[in-house]
């Protein structure tokens, strides 16, 4: 996301210089410590019973080879996280029906051409996650409680030096460590019908497109409409707000999502919204309520409680959604004596509209796949989404892609996808442009390709490559009566699970 401030350079250093101890020390303990060594790779035919084997029969067998024993690092390429079980951390959690999640996703983004300023930066996010099963823990069935915390470092390259307003990256986000979520969720009905309650980020579940999901623009994750339009971004990474939301699978295709939040997950509308909630603890419920809903239907679905359909069909998933926001909203362009407030003679103080809302759809359907069981497969996304003119500063945004999945012999785990990103800056700001003399701002369009490469189970690098046409949807935002030239971005990701 974009932001508007940046943390002291202290604190920076100090916090690369804890991350690299802590994952210095780490390393550290894995090596010395046995109990955190893989386990052997099992046979490459696991029919065959060990007893059924006479080793003098197989082809490799020699007497003179003799037993060692594991190295430290057997399986470390192998195992589904970094870390493996940490010393036996998460299975003895595992037991009570605690699942510890860690990952660290790094990238360095330059800009090549245009915008504000050229250059490259870092950027990095660490993600901790605590789910309880409470079926396991005491025994109550179909519970889970989560909690999470993020910590962002870096620097963010679409402030310093892009001036976009599709940010390049879907972790920029002001530096700092906070409290992301913290819900409690419980199902009933044969999971027909869940709650859950507390603090949520509604991005992990409203407005959602898997396909879009791989790539790196920040658009493909929480779009322009609601980051713009809705007060401090809305409740979004790194945001989140109280709320209460229900989810209804009347069939096996329908769901049914609705939920009400804090309408302002900052709980002001002053200052940077990431520091007025530094923390992630402002836990406010006073300023006004955000109302969210969403129909989805699903094509050649799986049966409920499957990851699988067994319908050879291709699956797609479409999605009909609204919001409503109770808050007061401020004009655009005109001020309460009706004049414009780029006149020299208005009263500055804008006329305010009763609530905000927005409309959106969102499309996911896979168009190829070269066998029913065949991983290699092209599914296509869009999303489209609107909101009112004259109280926001984006009236439309548009996103649309391609993913191909699987897209080389024995790279089964690797996707490679090419998208565009739309916005339409609204017609109050737009006019607010002309009445005070300045470039008038209309639309801004970008292009991505990603390759993400599965290199090990937890390590995955990203190459990335964006380009974007009218930065700023044609303003400069240090100087609104010039214009930047079209940036291209270059750069790699890496996502580690831990």
């Amino acid at each position: 996301m974009e932001s508007s401030m940046r943390a002291m350079s202290y604190h920076r250093s100090t916090q690369r210089v804890v991350l690299s101890t802590a994952l210095a020390c780490s390393v550290a303990w894995l090596w010395v410590n046995p109990a955190c060594a893989a386990t052997a790779a099992p046979a490459a035919n696991p029919s065959v019973a060990a007893d059924d084997v006479n080793p003098a029969d197989l082809p490799e067998a020699d007497l003179a080879i003799k037993a060692e024993p594991a190295g430290q690092w057997t399986g470390f390429l192998t195992r589904q996280n970094m870390l493996g079980d940490i010393g036996g951390l998460r299975s003895s959690l595992a037991a009570y029906g605690v699942t510890l999640g860690l990952t660290e996703t790094s990238e360095y983004l330059n800009n090549a051409k245009g915008g504000l300023n050229r250059g490259g930066d870092y950027d990095g996010l660490t993600t901790a996650t605590l789910k309880l099963d409470t079926l396991k823990l005491f025994g109550l069935a179909g519970g889970t409680l989560n909690i999470s915390a993020i910590s962002v470092h870096g620097k963010n390259l679409s402030a310093d030096k892009l001036g976009t307003l599709q940010t390049a990256s879907g972790i920029e986000a002001d530096t700092g460590t906070r409290l992301w979520e913290a819900w409690y969720q419980q199902k009933f009905l044969d999971e027909t019908l869940d709650f859950r309650v507390g603090q949520q980020s509604i991005d992990q579940e409203f407005m959602v497109s898997q396909y879009a999901s791989t790539l790196v623009n920040t658009m493909f994750g929480w779009p322009a409409v609601p980051s713009y339009d809705m007060p401090a971004g809305g409740p979004a990474y790194p945001l989140s707000a109280l709320g209460i939301r229900v989810r209804v699978h009347p069939t096996d295709a329908i769901t049914v999502l609705a939920g009400v939040y804090d309408g302002n997950p900052a709980g002001t509308n002053d200052g940077d919204p990431q520091r007025q909630n530094a923390h992630g603890t402002n836990f406010d419920l006073h300023t006004g309520a955000l109302y969210i809903s969403e129909l989805q239907y699903a094509v050649n679905p799986a049966s409920l409680g499957q990851t699988e359909s067994a319908n050879p069909g291709l699956p797609g998933l479409y999605k009909l959604g609204a919001w409503y926001n109770t808050q007061n909203f401020a004009d655009q362009r005109y001020g309460t004596d009706g004049l414009s407030l780029g006149d020299p003679n208005s009263n500055g103080t804008a006329t305010e509209h009763s609530g905000n809302y927005s409309v959106y759809a969102v499309a996911d359907q896979m168009i190829w796949r070269q066998a029913p069981d065949s991983m290699r497969s092209v599914g296509v996304f869009t999303r489209l989404m609107g909101a009112p003119g004259d109280r926001n500063l984006i009236s439309f945004s548009a996103n649309a892609g391609v993913t191909l999945a699987a897209p080389f012999e024995g790279r089964d785990a690797d996707t490679v996808s090419l998208a565009l990103g739309y916005v339409k800056v609204g017609s109050g700001a737009a006019g607010l442009d002309l009445d005070s003399g300045n470039r008038v701002r209309n639309g801004e369009t970008f292009l991505e390709a990603t390759y993400q490469y599965q290199l090990t189970p937890w390590l995955q690098l990203q190459p990335d490559i964006q380009y974007t046409l009218n930065p700023g949807a044609g303003q400069n935002p240090n100087d609104p009566t010039l214009r930047m030239g079209d940036t291209l971005v270059w750069g790699l990701r890496t996502n580690i699970t831990l």
